[in-house]
């Protein structure tokens, strides 16, 4: 079995990212296929893999400028990748990855995070969603021609996969692909982390510092709360963000494992404002033996428990709406119970690498065997 791994860009440490690594490891012999590689802001992992870029890494050296680059060099930069001869391409994909060129008995499977937001759900951006008159127009002219683009390349694709039931519904309603999406879930090491008895005295927000990614929630609720927060993570939004924090709010950006794995360990809980569409970092957090203040929205309910009355039992606390207000009506709940850090543990091991990785193996094996019955 000759088989190709596609990934739209690696320019980040996100959740993507390290799904891509799960793949990779499921078949470490395949290549990656990329439009652009920086090595200097992903994974350390990534120099063990064979990874082939595009021409458009000569010109788009990193995420600021690939994004403002992408219409239309992103696009035509995907589809001068050619995979003529594989028996197999996995994408692992929001967008481009799934415009490159393969043989027509070609197995492709496509591990789809979500339909590119930007085409199908571009009121999540306030570039568009504060646009009017010729701006908005213009904008509405773009958006149909990627949407146009991304529904016909998305129909090349043999199988999907999902990570949620959430995002399986939207892949259904946007590519009106009507067979069976399989959920796999994606994972993460859980040896990495460690259960601490050191006294918490801070609460914890991991996250890429983008709009979407509601941040500045965390931030005005703590600004009024007055309760200590350390804020991991770099971004497009963060000098706005660092300027609205008050003393009690920290900003960490370049730490290692080890360092994040403590800070982990020995905070009071991981705040969750965003609605995701899977969520890594709760996990991480669980495995920590540490609770989660959540969003009731997304993948983050498919991978915890709530809080339903039971001190012994949860694994997060969740709040119904992105409100300063609602946020805090959770954290105040929340520094009312007394968790049981084993049994979130506990729980965060259905989610480790090794059932994902061996979850990807057996599925591409099946469905390769079942096409060439």
């Amino acid at each position: 079995m000759k088989i190709a791994i596609v990934h739209d860009a690696i320019f980040t440490k996100a959740g993507g990212e390290r799904v891509l690594l799960n793949v990779h490891q499921s078949f470490p012999d395949a290549t990656i296929f990329t439009s652009i590689f920086d090595s200097k802001n992903t994974y350390p992992e990534f120099s063990q893999a064979n990874i082939k870029t595009t021409w458009l890494d000569y010109i788009a050296s990193n995420e600021k400028v690939y994004k403002l680059l992408f219409f239309p060099l992103g696009i035509l930069a995907s589809r001068s990748i050619n995979l003529s001869g594989y028996d197999v391409v996995f994408a692992t994909t929001t967008h481009s990855a799934k415009y490159i060129k393969v043989d027509k008995d070609c197995l492709v499977i496509n591990y789809c995070f979500t339909p590119f937001r930007l085409a199908w759900n571009p009121e999540s951006y306030n570039l568009y969603k504060n646009s009017q008159g010729v701006k908005r127009k213009f904008l509405d002219f773009i958006i149909l021609i990627l949407k146009k683009i991304d529904f016909k390349y998305a129909q090349r694709a043999n199988h999907y996969i999902a990570m949620t039931e959430e995002t399986s519904k939207r892949i259904k309603d946007c590519y009106s692909f009507n067979y069976k999406i399989d959920i796999i879930n994606p994972s993460i090491d859980t040896s990495k982390y460690y259960i601490s008895n050191q006294k918490k005295e801070y609460y914890l927000v991991v996250s890429r510092l983008e709009e979407y990614k509601k941040v500045d929630l965390a931030i005005n609720t703590f600004n009024k709360l007055g309760f200590n927060l350390k804020i991991v993570g770099g971004g497009m939004e963060s000098s706005y963000l660092k300027n609205m924090a008050k003393s009690n709010i920290e900003f960490l950006e370049k730490i290692n494992d080890n360092e994040l794995a403590d800070l982990y360990s020995n905070c009071k809980a991981l705040i969750f404002p965003q609605h995701e569409d899977y969520g890594l970092t709760p996990i991480e957090a669980n495995a920590s033996g540490r609770p989660v203040i959540a969003l009731n929205k997304g993948g983050v309910l498919e991978t915890g428990i709530p809080y339903s009355g039971d001190d012994q039992s949860f694994t997060m606390v969740l709040f119904r709406e992105q409100t300063v207000d609602s946020l805090i009506n959770a954290i105040n709940l929340f520094e009312k119970l007394d968790c049981n850090p084993e049994f979130i543990r506990s729980h965060s091991l259905n989610f480790d690498d090794k059932v994902f990785i061996n979850r990807i193996r057996e599925y591409v094996y099946k469905k390769l065997e079942l096409k060439n019955v």
